[in-house]
């Protein structure tokens, strides 16, 4: 009988605190899911850029890694600290 006196009483969360919690998940949901056609969309729109800046075979496949959602991603965090990955014509 002792454990049972030591015991929180199980509390349910109030309805005001679930109605946040839920609203907070959707709308982090509709954030998050446009963020990969914002970058396909950015992608698109540097592609003459950057295959006139690399040449026609390593401009291609730049740009073709980028429209790739999470290779594109994981590409970009990689060349933000170490530069280029695939350098551009002049530089060789």
């Amino acid at each position: 009988m002792a454990t049972d006196m030591t015991r929180k009483p199980q509390t349910r969360p109030s309805l005001k605190r679930r109605v946040a919690r839920a609203s907070g998940r959707r709308l982090a949901m509709r954030l998050i899911k446009p963020i990969p056609v914002i970058g396909t969309a950015v992608a698109i729109g540097l592609a003459g850029y950057e295959i006139r800046k690399k040449g026609l075979r390593n401009g291609l496949i730049h740009v073709g890694l980028d429209l790739t959602p999470i290779v594109g991603s994981v590409k970009d965090v990689i060349e933000f600290f170490t530069g280029d990955l695939i350098p551009d014509k002049d530089a060789r």
